[in-house]
């Protein structure tokens, strides 16, 4: 697969990562039910063999489920794959989450001593700030988050859902290589707010998750009852209701540029998303997925499809109903 430079401080990465989040399955709502560990581990070894060595995870997934996972699909190659992972959601010490963000520099330094246990490696690829901590200055947890740099246990740093002035702040004290925030042709806030032009400015990439509109972009949601009782899509207003009856003829409308070029209209959104010089981490639990996402990474878009994809959903013209429910959109940085 081809590779790329994501940002400016030397991290090179497929094009196209995987995103482990829904692998283990999880204890907390945010994250889309339980899965099997046998079923897991053989997509990301899957994803490896089809060159898409970029992983991503969190601590919170499982919590630890899905960074434990990727340690057992790695055995023996361990230096094949670049891992990415995140904290920021308090863990305590029996392995729940608190329902706090914690940015202090303490918790900093204990959550990427678990991470690297349950990895089982001595070093992350790229470390994200997963949400910022309103009570704790970025400063203070950036700093803490370069020592982690100095002391070779991380190689690169991210933040992650952070506004603009919060990413200026942050790279003053230690160079930025990503941002991770939801970005797809369903969700283009970055561009309309300016994010993705400081991005360039101060030569941070974007790795968009969710590229596939959580899944609208896939066609596979052909109703809100196709979402399963547990699932917390269910409490986000793009899916409910009349939103989701006209989000999904947004949809329709990509599928058929996607058939004129013999792809889906998945493999076309991630297309998309690689030409406007993003990495993205679509995640599924299903091979026959995992295979066509990664496939989009050899799908080219001329500018001519460019313009006719971003015309279904040109700027300015927000999608029915916000991304997330009430209380997730309070934790993210928009000031």
């Amino acid at each position: 697969m081809k590779t790329t430079k994501l940002g400016s401080q030397g991290l090179e990465v497929p094009i196209i990562g995987f995103g482990c989040m829904n692998l283990a399955g999880s204890d907390t709502q945010y994250i889309y039910g339980k899965a099997d560990v046998n079923e897991g581990i053989a997509l990301i070894q899957r994803a490896m063999e089809l060159g898409a060595t970029f992983l991503d995870s969190a601590d919170i997934y499982g919590p630890h489920r899905s960074e434990r996972m990727i340690a057992k699909a790695l055995e023996g190659k361990r230096n094949q794959a670049i891992i990415a992972t995140k904290f920021g959601f308090e863990i305590d010490e029996n392995q729940k989450m608190t329902g706090k963000l914690n940015g202090s520099k303490k918790y900093v330094k204990l959550a990427a001593e678990r991470s690297l246990q349950n990895l089982k490696t001595d070093y992350i690829d790229l470390y994200y700030l997963h949400r910022l901590d309103p009570n704790v200055p970025i400063e203070e947890t950036m700093q803490a988050m370069a020592e982690l740099v100095q002391e070779g246990k991380v190689r690169y740093l991210g933040l992650s859902e952070v506004s603009k002035e919060t990413i200026r702040r942050a790279h003053k004290i230690h160079p930025l290589t990503a941002l991770q925030t939801e970005y797809s042709l369903f969700e283009r806030t970055l561009d309309e707010d300016g994010t993705t032009a400081l991005l360039k400015e101060l030569g941070i990439g974007l790795v968009p998750y969710s590229p596939l509109g959580r899944g609208f972009i896939s066609g596979e949601l052909k109703s809100p009852d196709d979402l399963p009782a547990e699932d917390p899509r269910r409490n986000f207003p793009r899916f409910q209701g009349e939103n989701f009856y006209k989000n999904l003829a947004l949809v329709a409308e990509l599928n058929n540029i996607a058939i004129e070029k013999g792809a889906t209209s998945a493999q076309l959104a991630l297309a998309w998303s690689i030409a406007k010089g993003n990495v993205p981490i679509p995640g599924t639990r299903k091979m026959k997925y995992l295979e066509q996402n990664i496939g989009a990474a050899h799908i080219t878009v001329s500018s001519e499809e460019m313009d006719r994809i971003e015309s279904i959903l040109p700027l300015g013209n927000t999608l029915n109903g916000n991304r997330l429910d009430e209380m997730m959109m309070k934790t993210i940085d928009k000031n």
